[in-house]
């Protein structure tokens, strides 16, 4: 029994050193990380993690750093290691704390800079989960959604030849373009809707709302009227973008400052 609790009294003594230690990585983990010194950065926050796995922050630092690293559109190994190392590292948080949300929004992030899409939105959604009053992720689905719809689209009106402002005309082409990207026009739509429910001066997404709307008048297929009212749509998000960004302009004068009421007379 003596024997017993001499082991047990040790064991909580080097555990509770090795959380000092990790703590002592991790201040000197941030330090490096706020000079830019990312490797070494990395290095001490991964020496945190390994000393004490429940030290959250740690695996926050360390993904950060890993995303850092990340250089967005250069398809390299080593460059899409380093994403993948950051995603591990947020997945892991979200196993110990679901409800992390810089976690969930930063494996979403790299998935859409890496153009896993479907990816991406899943991750967007589950920031959605988190806090449902953030306007950020849904304006973040619609983009993508966006971007996986005027693709497709563009490339068959590009074969078929047509002029900025031609339909396209030819039924079937149109009928595969709808069955492909309705989907997409739908979720996107709604996603932005709620966005601006919760930031209704959110002027990037009023800016998309008017591309939906032309992707929605593109897949129309044959019928004009309804081609016209979407495109009419389309034209007056352009006009509330226009004003909206007008008036956050005047409300922040000279300089980008924010005037106060008394000030703005």
């Amino acid at each position: 029994m003596v024997a017993f609790v001499a082991l047990a009294a040790m064991l909580l003594t080097t555990a509770g050193c090795n959380k000092l230690r990790a703590r002592d990585k991790l201040n000197k983990g941030v330090q490096a990380y706020k000079n830019a010194k990312y490797e070494d950065a990395i290095e001490k926050f991964k020496d945190a993690v390994a000393l004490d796995p429940n030290l959250i922050n740690a695996r926050l630092y360390l993904a950060t750093a890993y995303a850092q690293q990340y250089i967005p559109g250069a398809d390299t190994p080593e460059n899409n290691r380093m994403a993948e190392q950051a995603i591990e590292e947020y997945k892991q948080v979200l196993v110990k704390d679901p409800k992390n949300l810089n976690s969930a929004k930063g494996i979403a992030y790299l998935y859409l800079q890496m153009k896993k899409f479907e990816d991406a939105k899943d991750y967007y959604r589950k920031a959605t989960e988190i806090d449902p009053n953030d306007p950020e992720p849904y304006y973040s689905i619609a983009v993508i959604d966006w971007t996986q719809s005027y693709q497709p689209r563009m490339e068959e009106r590009n074969k078929l030849g047509l002029k900025p402002e031609e339909p396209i005309k030819d039924k079937k082409v149109c009928e595969a373009v709808k069955e492909k990207n309705t989907a997409h026009v739908e979720e996107g739509m709604k996603a932005l809707d709620k966005a601006l429910q919760l930031r209704p001066d959110y002027d990037d997404a009023m800016a998309y709302m008017n591309l939906m709307w032309r992707e929605k008048a593109d897949i129309e297929c044959g019928d004009a009227a309804a081609r016209e009212a979407d495109l009419k749509k389309a034209d007056e998000w352009v006009d509330k973008t226009l004003a909206t960004k007008k008036q956050k302009a005047e409300k922040a004068g000279p300089g980008g400052i924010t005037m106060s009421p008394g000030e703005q007379k």
